[in-house]
């Protein structure tokens, strides 16, 4: 019997495997935020000021905040992203529907995502099936 770690460590190598021997394109997904869009006062060089200001932890943010969604082609050595309001389901997918119109249809493609909630669900699961996507989930701890 094989141990959980291993077997965990294993589903995440098969596809780069499979991206060696040019049966499989692997990509790497992952999300960065939240961003603050924070007014930066004193126009735009880096010199350092008399007396240094200091930003407070509570500082409104009166443009929101912004996440990066972010994507590795490791075939192409291409990085993707964009930002976004939120980084819920549904701008994971709109993500996700983007990275596959980069390549042919036919091509099999591997997500290999953390475990994070917008990356599970029934929604995803049943579009990676339909979009000829395989998702390989890291492990959520650590090898033995």
């Amino acid at each position: 019997m094989i141990p959980p770690s291993r077997a965990k460590k294993n589903r995440i190598l098969e596809p780069y495997a499979l991206a060696e021997a040019g049966a499989a394109v692997v990509i790497c997904l992952d999300e960065f935020g939240p961003l603050n869009l924070q007014p930066q006062p004193g126009g735009k060089a880096w010199a350092p000021r008399a007396k240094p200001r200091r930003i407070r932890a509570t500082y409104t943010r009166p443009h929101g905040v912004r996440h990066l969604l972010s994507a590795y082609d490791l075939d192409r050595d291409r990085l993707y992203g964009h930002v976004k309001r939120r980084k819920s389901r549904v701008e994971f997918l709109a993500f996700c529907r983007y990275l596959r119109s980069l390549h042919p249809p036919t091509t099999r493609l591997h997500f290999v995502l953390d475990n994070f909630s917008p990356h599970l669900g029934e929604k995803v699961r049943a579009w990676a099936h339909t979009n000829n996507v395989k998702l390989a989930y890291t492990p959520s701890t650590p090898p033995g």
